[in-house]
């Protein structure tokens, strides 16, 4: 019983829909209810002390663990409006489900109407509320196009554990803790690391070329800023220089065409 109400009061967790605090919580509530259907007699009376000293502590914060799972069920209704994780909902991803990115902006718009929480008495879900906000506009344009893109995943965790698969492989070949290699080569060991090369290509073309090419050229322009920043923090004295030359080669640009004779209309 110690062992699991330090466990309960010390958890800790990173996963979005699985919360550390609020599951210690629900766990200390099953341990003092073990604890007081016990039978009173003289080989448990420290049980009944601990839990009194486990009915202080949860007495004590059930006010925040009420907010928490509060938000927490907030957080699941956020899940299921953009239709995550995948796996939970096999038909918006099929070709007649209908779904699109503008349903998904008008559910997102119409449950965040109806989330106004108490700032001063629900500071969970407050927090929760700032944060919803922030992200939906800031970044809710760049969650809807696997909606309208079919076979394009709402994220990239699959991407990412592949590609940190390839890395621990390439620190294990070549002894080395850089793998800037797979930069230029991380094409071909996918090549290799897929089942067949027909499966490959039907993974690949699951979205055609010319959607790849607009959404590729939208995330390019969204990362201009933030490439341009990580030029000024690496090298600001080149990157202040030829910003310089871009400018005067601008102006001579402008100017030459302001020199040119207008053509005549007949």
């Amino acid at each position: 019983m110690r062992l699991a109400i330090r466990d309960a009061v010390n958890r800790a967790s990173r996963k979005p829909f699985h919360w550390g605090g609020l599951a210690g919580y629900q766990q200390l509530e099953a341990i003092v209810q073990a604890l007081h259907s016990m039978p009173r007699e003289a080989d448990t009376a420290y049980l009944h002390g601990l839990a009194v000293q486990v009915d202080r502590a949860l007495q004590k914060s059930r006010w925040l663990a009420e907010d928490l799972g509060q938000a927490h069920d907030w957080l699941t209704r956020i899940a299921e409006c953009l239709r995550y994780p995948p796996s939970a909902f096999p038909a918006s991803g099929s070709q007649g489900s209908g779904l699109s990115s503008a349903q998904v902006h008008r559910e997102m718009e119409a449950l965040l109407q109806q989330f106004p929480p108490d700032l001063q008495w629900q500071p969970a879900q407050a927090a929760l509320e700032r944060t919803w906000r922030r992200l939906w506009r800031t970044c809710g344009s760049d969650l809807l196009p696997c909606y309208d893109i079919r076979g394009l995943p709402p994220d990239n965790l699959k991407m990412e554990a592949l590609f940190g698969r390839l890395r621990g492989q390439q620190r294990r070949i070549s002894g080395r803790k850089s793998t800037r290699p797979l930069r230029d080569f991380g094409q071909y060991q996918v090549l290799f690391d897929a089942q067949s090369e027909e499966k490959l290509l039907q993974g690949l073309q699951q979205v055609s070329q010319e959607d790849y090419r607009e959404h590729r050229g939208r995330l390019a322009k969204a990362e201009e800023a933030r490439q341009q920043l990580c030029r000024w923090h690496r090298d600001p004295v080149g990157t202040a220089h030829r910003l310089v030359e871009q400018h005067a080669a601008r102006r001579i640009e402008l100017a030459r065409h302001a020199t040119l004779p207008l053509p005549m209309i007949a």
